[in-house]
Protein backbone atom coordinates (compact mmCIF):
# COMPACT_ATOMS: atom_id res chain seq x y z
CA UNK A 1 0.00 0.00 0.00
CA UNK A 2 0.98 3.79 0.00
CA UNK A 3 2.53 3.52 3.75
CA UNK A 4 5.03 2.52 5.50
CA UNK A 5 5.79 -0.13 7.21
CA UNK A 6 7.85 -0.32 10.27
CA UNK A 7 12.04 -0.50 9.86
CA UNK A 8 11.87 -3.83 12.17
CA UNK A 9 9.47 -5.09 9.39
CA UNK A 10 10.97 -3.76 6.43
CA UNK A 11 14.90 -5.06 7.89
CA UNK A 12 13.36 -8.44 8.15
CA UNK A 13 12.02 -7.95 4.73
CA UNK A 14 15.41 -7.01 3.24
CA UNK A 15 17.23 -10.34 4.87
CA UNK A 16 14.41 -12.39 3.74
CA UNK A 17 14.71 -11.72 0.01
CA UNK A 18 18.61 -12.13 0.25
CA UNK A 19 18.61 -15.86 1.49
CA UNK A 20 22.18 -16.17 0.35
CA UNK A 21 23.60 -13.88 2.39
CA UNK A 22 24.81 -15.31 5.65
CA UNK A 23 25.92 -13.53 8.66
CA UNK A 24 27.95 -16.90 9.24
CA UNK A 25 29.83 -16.35 6.34
CA UNK A 26 30.88 -13.14 6.26
CA UNK A 27 29.15 -10.87 9.11
CA UNK A 28 30.46 -7.43 7.26
CA UNK A 29 29.43 -8.37 4.12
CA UNK A 30 26.02 -9.47 5.22
CA UNK A 31 25.56 -6.25 7.16
CA UNK A 32 26.53 -4.20 4.48
CA UNK A 33 24.32 -6.27 1.85
CA UNK A 34 21.24 -6.52 3.86
CA UNK A 35 21.78 -2.43 4.88
CA UNK A 36 21.66 -1.66 0.52
CA UNK A 37 18.98 -3.84 -0.06
CA UNK A 38 16.86 -2.41 2.59
CA UNK A 39 17.84 1.03 1.33
CA UNK A 40 16.99 0.45 -2.18
CA UNK A 41 13.37 -1.13 -1.07
CA UNK A 42 12.63 1.85 0.89
CA UNK A 43 13.76 4.21 -1.61
CA UNK A 44 11.49 2.69 -4.32
CA UNK A 45 8.71 2.89 -2.05
CA UNK A 46 8.84 6.38 -0.72
CA UNK A 47 8.80 7.69 -4.66
CA UNK A 48 5.91 6.19 -5.00
CA UNK A 49 4.43 7.22 -1.46
CA UNK A 50 5.97 10.72 -1.90
CA UNK A 51 4.68 11.04 -5.49
CA UNK A 52 1.37 10.16 -4.90
CA UNK A 53 1.39 13.11 -2.29
CA UNK A 54 2.53 15.58 -4.44
CA UNK A 55 0.10 14.91 -7.11
CA UNK A 56 -2.70 15.74 -4.49
CA UNK A 57 -0.76 19.19 -3.66
CA UNK A 58 -0.58 21.15 -1.04
CA UNK A 59 -3.58 23.87 -1.67
CA UNK A 60 -5.74 25.24 1.01
CA UNK A 61 -8.36 27.51 -0.31
CA UNK A 62 -7.21 28.42 -3.79
CA UNK A 63 -4.00 29.22 -2.44
CA UNK A 64 -0.42 27.27 -2.01
CA UNK A 65 0.06 25.91 0.74
CA UNK A 66 4.03 26.40 1.68
CA UNK A 67 3.87 25.60 5.53
CA UNK A 68 1.64 22.09 4.96
CA UNK A 69 5.05 21.63 2.13
CA UNK A 70 7.81 22.52 4.13
CA UNK A 71 6.25 19.90 6.98
CA UNK A 72 5.79 17.20 4.71
CA UNK A 73 9.27 17.60 3.58
CA UNK A 74 10.80 18.18 6.50
CA UNK A 75 9.05 14.48 7.77
CA UNK A 76 10.62 12.65 4.25
CA UNK A 77 13.97 13.54 5.73
CA UNK A 78 13.66 12.80 9.04
CA UNK A 79 12.26 9.75 8.19
CA UNK A 80 15.21 8.93 5.93
CA UNK A 81 17.67 9.94 8.73
CA UNK A 82 16.15 7.75 11.57
CA UNK A 83 15.13 4.67 9.68
CA UNK A 84 18.56 3.79 8.65
CA UNK A 85 19.87 4.22 12.35
CA UNK A 86 16.94 1.54 13.44
CA UNK A 87 18.03 0.00 10.63
CA UNK A 88 21.44 -0.31 11.49
CA UNK A 89 20.76 -1.18 15.07
CA UNK A 90 17.84 -4.58 13.14
CA UNK A 91 21.07 -5.47 11.62
CA UNK A 92 23.53 -5.81 13.94
CA UNK A 93 21.33 -8.09 16.34
CA UNK A 94 20.34 -10.04 13.28
CA UNK A 95 24.16 -10.96 12.78
CA UNK A 96 24.64 -11.65 16.56
CA UNK A 97 21.38 -13.64 16.76
CA UNK A 98 22.64 -15.66 13.44
CA UNK A 99 26.12 -16.69 15.38
CA UNK A 100 24.73 -17.43 18.76
CA UNK A 101 25.83 -14.26 21.17
CA UNK A 102 24.41 -13.74 24.28
CA UNK A 103 23.66 -10.14 24.20
CA UNK A 104 20.34 -7.62 25.23
CA UNK A 105 19.54 -4.52 22.86
CA UNK A 106 18.46 -0.86 24.64
CA UNK A 107 19.63 -2.74 28.47
CA UNK A 108 19.19 0.28 31.17
CA UNK A 109 22.71 0.69 32.70
CA UNK A 110 23.03 3.60 35.12
CA UNK A 111 20.63 6.80 35.65
CA UNK A 112 18.54 5.25 33.01
CA UNK A 113 20.97 5.36 30.30
CA UNK A 114 20.36 2.50 27.31
CA UNK A 115 23.02 0.54 25.41
CA UNK A 116 21.96 -0.13 22.04
CA UNK A 117 24.08 -3.33 22.82
CA UNK A 118 25.31 -5.04 25.49
CA UNK A 119 27.18 -8.51 25.57
CA UNK A 120 26.37 -10.62 27.52
CA UNK A 121 23.20 -8.73 29.05
CA UNK A 122 21.79 -6.29 31.86
CA UNK A 123 22.37 -8.77 34.52
CA UNK A 124 26.06 -9.60 34.40
CA UNK A 125 26.28 -6.07 34.33
CA UNK A 126 24.89 -4.85 36.77
CA UNK A 127 26.39 -8.17 39.14
CA UNK A 128 28.65 -6.16 41.04
CA UNK A 129 30.69 -9.54 41.35
CA UNK A 130 30.52 -10.11 37.73
CA UNK A 131 33.99 -9.47 35.88
CA UNK A 132 34.58 -6.29 33.81
CA UNK A 133 36.63 -7.46 31.63
CA UNK A 134 34.22 -9.78 30.23
CA UNK A 135 31.74 -7.08 29.36
CA UNK A 136 31.20 -5.58 26.26
CA UNK A 137 29.30 -2.12 24.90
CA UNK A 138 28.22 -1.29 21.60
CA UNK A 139 26.67 1.69 20.54
CA UNK A 140 24.72 1.90 17.02
CA UNK A 141 25.39 5.27 15.07
CA UNK A 142 24.92 5.45 10.95
CA UNK A 143 26.39 8.99 10.96
CA UNK A 144 28.65 10.04 13.71
CA UNK A 145 30.09 13.68 13.59
CA UNK A 146 29.77 15.20 17.19
CA UNK A 147 26.69 12.57 18.26
CA UNK A 148 29.53 9.91 19.22
CA UNK A 149 30.44 11.92 22.62
CA UNK A 150 26.41 11.10 23.46
CA UNK A 151 27.88 7.38 24.48
CA UNK A 152 30.41 8.20 27.15
CA UNK A 153 28.07 8.43 30.01
CA UNK A 154 26.17 4.87 28.65
CA UNK A 155 27.51 1.70 30.47
CA UNK A 156 30.05 3.70 32.78
CA UNK A 157 31.47 0.27 34.50
CA UNK A 158 33.09 -0.62 30.20
CA UNK A 159 35.75 1.24 28.92
CA UNK A 160 36.64 1.35 25.95
CA UNK A 161 33.41 1.47 24.34
CA UNK A 162 32.72 0.56 21.15
CA UNK A 163 31.15 2.44 18.41
CA UNK A 164 29.60 0.67 15.39
CA UNK A 165 29.20 3.07 12.28
CA UNK A 166 28.64 3.37 8.51
CA UNK A 167 30.12 6.69 8.26
CA UNK A 168 32.71 6.46 5.79
CA UNK A 169 36.10 8.67 5.59
CA UNK A 170 35.66 10.65 9.52
CA UNK A 171 38.30 12.64 9.59
CA UNK A 172 41.56 12.16 11.16
CA UNK A 173 41.21 14.86 14.46
CA UNK A 174 37.78 13.19 14.91
CA UNK A 175 39.01 10.01 15.41
CA UNK A 176 41.99 10.97 17.31
CA UNK A 177 39.42 12.82 19.74
CA UNK A 178 37.90 8.99 20.04
CA UNK A 179 40.38 7.50 20.79
CA UNK A 180 41.22 9.84 23.45
CA UNK A 181 37.83 9.52 25.01
CA UNK A 182 38.49 5.44 24.66
CA UNK A 183 36.01 5.06 21.90
CA UNK A 184 36.93 2.48 19.59
CA UNK A 185 35.50 2.01 16.28
CA UNK A 186 33.81 -1.01 14.21
CA UNK A 187 33.52 -0.17 10.80
CA UNK A 188 32.63 -2.59 8.11
CA UNK A 189 35.08 -3.85 5.91
CA UNK A 190 34.31 -2.52 2.77
CA UNK A 191 34.12 1.11 3.90
CA UNK A 192 37.35 1.24 5.50
CA UNK A 193 38.83 1.95 2.96
CA UNK A 194 37.69 5.43 2.92
CA UNK A 195 39.74 5.84 5.74
CA UNK A 196 43.25 7.21 5.71
CA UNK A 197 45.79 4.35 6.81
CA UNK A 198 46.98 5.08 10.02
CA UNK A 199 43.18 5.37 11.19
CA UNK A 200 42.28 1.95 9.29
CA UNK A 201 45.20 0.40 12.08
CA UNK A 202 42.91 1.77 14.98
CA UNK A 203 39.62 0.32 13.37
CA UNK A 204 37.69 -3.13 13.76
CA UNK A 205 35.61 -4.32 11.57
CA UNK A 206 32.46 -6.19 12.25
CA UNK A 207 33.98 -9.53 12.43
CA UNK A 208 37.13 -8.47 14.43
CA UNK A 209 34.40 -7.06 17.14
CA UNK A 210 32.37 -10.23 17.20
CA UNK A 211 35.75 -12.38 17.34
CA UNK A 212 36.71 -10.20 20.91
CA UNK A 213 32.89 -11.29 21.85
CA UNK A 214 32.95 -14.67 21.56
CA UNK A 215 36.16 -14.91 23.43
CA UNK A 216 34.81 -12.59 26.45
CA UNK A 217 32.41 -15.06 26.08
CA UNK A 218 34.15 -18.28 26.12
CA UNK A 219 36.13 -17.05 28.65
CA UNK A 220 32.95 -17.20 31.00
CA UNK A 221 32.45 -21.39 30.85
Amino acid sequence: GLTFPRTIEFSDLARLTLPDVRAEDDPDAALVAWLDHEEAMFRRLERKIVAERLAVGFMHEGEADVEAFLTYSLGVQNRRKSRMGRALENHLAAVFRALNISFEAQAVTERGNKADFLFPGSDAYHESGFRVDRLTFLAAKSTCKDRWRQILPEAQRIWPKHLATLEPAISTTQTDQMKSERVQLVVPASIQSSYQREQRIGIMSLGEFIALVIDRDGALL
